[in-house]
């Protein structure tokens, strides 16, 4: 019996990155629609730019979405593609009816802290698994996103 895929990763640890990748972009799926929402109702004093702020950062989640399912099926796992899935798996709870600048933000910072830490758990899980590809990508994102926060953080205070 075969015990690493075709990409010579161990099985079973590619099975359970498989696993962790899932309620990571369910995660994102659900980030992303904060971002969306947040983009869409915004109001108020700084609206211009952060109008713009939420559709650059709702691109961004999109992108790491098609990535990280993409990753998924390299280590040769089926990604989640339904809502449902990703309401029950995501670490991230839906945002609704969010029209003030600061709460969004303080919404987006709370859900990037959490992305931040799974995929920490991911890049470590990775390692022990030899996957430099999901390594690389975990650490990338990782970079980026704590950048991110303390710019966000920096323009609420």
């Amino acid at each position: 019996m075969n015990t690493t895929n075709s990409i010579g990763l161990d099985n079973q640890k590619s099975q359970a990155l498989v696993t962790a990748l899932n309620t990571l972009l369910s995660s994102y799926q659900i980030q992303y629609m904060n971002a969306r929402g947040f983009h869409w109702n915004i109001k108020g004093r700084n609206f211009f730019e952060l109008h713009l702020k939420f559709e650059e950062i709702y691109n961004l989640l999109l992108e790491k979405v098609d990535e990280i399912a993409e990753r998924i099926l390299t280590i040769e796992g089926k990604p989640l593609h339904a809502f449902s899935d990703y309401l029950e798996t995501s670490k991230i709870d839906e945002a609704k009816n969010i029209s003030d600048g600061s709460d969004a933000l303080n919404n987006l910072l709370s859900g990037y802290k959490t992305l931040i830490a799974m995929q920490r758990e991911i890049l470590e899980q990775a390692g022990e698994a030899q996957d430099e590809g999901t390594a690389a990508l975990m650490s990338d994102y990782i970079k980026e996103q704590e950048k991110l926060v303390w710019m966000l953080k920096a323009y609420l205070n």
